[in-house]
């Protein structure tokens, strides 16, 4: 296991470098065939918005998705990205249905494959709706389609059939972060994805461990 780990890691570290260069190298090579490169002041203005939010939310998730996708899956799954949307819910889902811990040996293998699964479905639905729907789809996605309140909705019923099986197994354990994250959303209706998560998982460990220390779960 010991080896396993060290092999991941280097492995891991050399394609998570190697996807970062790619993505800075994109817009330094539009810039070169335009000959136009922003000057760093104009750049910082730009992304200071966006670093202080991002920024402590990319630090968060790794915190956060770490323990939950193991290590293999990890780096797959931040080379490859939808995290929240795709790699995480195959995860769980995964796990669940095998009744194994995500820290064991078995879990960290089946994260492991589920992830690269995800990620290899994910690829060729992709390409298959760009081949095929993609005359239709306009069709389909307009605000004025009748489809369009269902495509809007994917994401909350993803999350919504998958929480609702752990919502029924641990009910006390759901309440307190439950009622943060609304709490949060009755105060500021538009929070960003990025920042509840992270904060509801937070919430949810430390009612968890006072509930333990309580006797009220066990």
């Amino acid at each position: 296991m010991k080896d396993y780990n060290e092999k991941t890691h280097l492995y891991g570290r050399f394609w998570v470098i190697s996807a970062l260069f790619i993505f800075l190298m994109l817009p330094v090579a539009i810039s070169a065939h335009l000959h136009a490169f922003p000057s760093a002041q104009v750049v910082f203005k730009g992304l200071a918005p966006i670093a202080l939010l991002f920024y402590p939310t990319a630090v968060i998730e790794v915190m956060t998705y770490t323990p939950l996708l193991g290590t293999g899956a990890t780096y797959l799954a931040f080379v490859t990205g939808n995290i929240n949307n795709l790699k995480l819910p195959c995860v769980l889902s995964a796990l669940d249905s095998a009744q194994v811990r995500a820290q064991s040996k078995e879990g960290e293998v089946l994260s492991t494959i589920a992830c690269a699964t995800s990620s290899i479905v994910t690829t060729l639905v992709i390409a298959a709706g760009v081949l095929l729907f993609s005359p239709v789809l306009p069709y389909l996605t307009n605000d004025d389609s009748v489809f369009a309140p269902a495509f809007k909705q994917v994401v909350p019923a993803l999350f919504g059939a998958l929480g609702m099986s752990y919502f029924a197994k641990h009910f006390k354990l759901t309440v307190v972060p439950v009622a943060v994250v609304c709490l949060m959303l009755l105060f500021k209706g538009d929070l960003a994805v990025g920042v509840l998560i992270p904060v509801g998982v937070v919430v949810s460990l430390l009612s968890a461990h006072l509930m333990f220390k309580k006797g009220w779960v066990k």
